[in-house]
């Protein structure tokens, strides 16, 4: 297993939309155990495959001691009230900002043996499971942002060291 390096913004990758996983095999099964062992440190709640450079519909999580993965999830519900909650991304290094997320969601996929998986929390899981599934999408929680705060995160994304 390998610690992936995560991609910043401003890589294509992270723009472009995921393809869909149609066959589990061996680089698929390498590409799981790689998000797993990148996800699985301090301050790491979930990375997607595009984020280490591989455009394939997966995402692995760490939240509260749990480590898992999705392959070809899709959000299935989400619930509750929309509510604006800090936020920071790995391929955004060092900018928070309020994003609006739902407190409740439900993603369906597959796991490698091709068995439908369901993926449901609230809080922290919601907001995951919300954020990866963005970045399967091509899109960066700065996308989401609100006017005034995705101005300034641009702001500070043209003036970080690494842009």
């Amino acid at each position: 297993m390998t610690v992936r390096e995560i991609r910043n913004y401003g890589d294509p990758v992270l723009r472009t939309p995921a393809d869909p996983i149609t066959k589990i095999d061996d680089q698929v099964r390498a590409l799981v155990r790689d998000l797993l062992e990148t996800t699985d440190m301090e301050g790491r709640a979930g990375v997607a495959a595009p984020q280490i450079g591989v455009g394939l519909q997966a995402f692995s999580w760490n939240i509260d001691g749990g480590l898992g993965y999705v392959l070809n999830p899709v959000i299935d519900e989400l619930w509750g009230e929309p509510e604006e909650i800090g936020e920071g991304c790995l391929s955004v290094p060092g900018l928070w900002f309020p994003t609006k997320r739902y407190p409740n969601a439900r993603v369906r996929g597959i796991d490698l043996d091709g068995n439908e998986v369901v993926v449901e929390g609230e809080g922290l899981m919601a907001q995951m499971l919300q954020h990866e599934c963005d970045h399967l999408r091509g899109t960066v929680y700065v996308d989401t942002l609100a006017k005034e705060h995705r101005r300034e995160a641009m702001r500070q994304i043209r003036a970080s060291d690494w842009f």
